[in-house]
């Protein structure tokens, strides 16, 4: 297995790890159902933000933007992953949207206490960003947040996040069906079998 792969697997790994141990109160039958009511929400075309604030939008764009940088790839901020976040706060995960913003507002709270005269952590460079980030990363506004923008940025982006697929050009994965043996490859040129592109936005 070359490094390329590897470094997918653990990052897929990784993933699953995360939303396996995330503190937040909900499983996979709920997540599967917040996907597709996302995808819904998604297909109206609203990607303005109207759950947060636009404070809060920016340093929830700058946490989720340190746990999936952008270097040599697009990371959460290219995919829109605050988008995702501000949706799924205001619809899908509604349950999640009190405490998450009380979580939200504690974050805040810690982060002017500790730099007073700093206007908003999303205001700090990139370096402290990640220093604080160290500090906090096991709260449940940290945790929580981890979750989401792994939603955003690895769903099928109909869901409202992954603008454009960045996520799957960054795990190496082609939304496209292929017929390969022994599944379905025997009737690869069925004409009644139509296949409908994938709509990413």
């Amino acid at each position: 297995m070359d490094a390329t792969a590897l470094s997918r697997r653990s990052l897929l790994q990784a993933i699953a790890a995360t939303m396996a141990t995330a503190a937040v109160p909900v499983g996979w039958a709920e997540v599967a159902q917040a996907l597709d009511q996302a995808h819904v929400h998604a297909q109206a075309g609203d990607s303005t933000i109207s759950f947060l604030s636009a404070a809060e939008a920016a340093d929830i764009d700058a946490v989720a933007s340190q746990i999936i940088p952008t270097d040599d790839s697009p990371g959460a901020r290219e995919a829109g992953v605050v988008h995702f976040i501000d949706r799924a706060l205001a619809t899908f995960f509604s349950q999640l949207a009190d405490d998450y913003r009380a979580q939200l507002v504690a974050f805040q709270v810690a982060f002017h206490e500790q730099h007073p005269g700093v206007e908003s952590f999303a205001s700090l460079t990139s370096e402290q960003q990640i220093a604080y980030l160290k500090k906090v990363d096991q709260t449940p506004f940290f945790n929580t947040t981890r979750l989401l923008t792994l939603l955003g940025m690895f769903s099928l982006p109909a869901y409202g996040g992954n603008r454009g697929g960045v996520g799957w050009q960054l795990l190496g994965f082609e939304d496209a069906h292929v017929f390969r043996p022994p599944f379905g490859y025997y009737d690869r040129d069925y004409r009644g079998f139509v296949i409908e592109p994938a709509k990413i936005k």
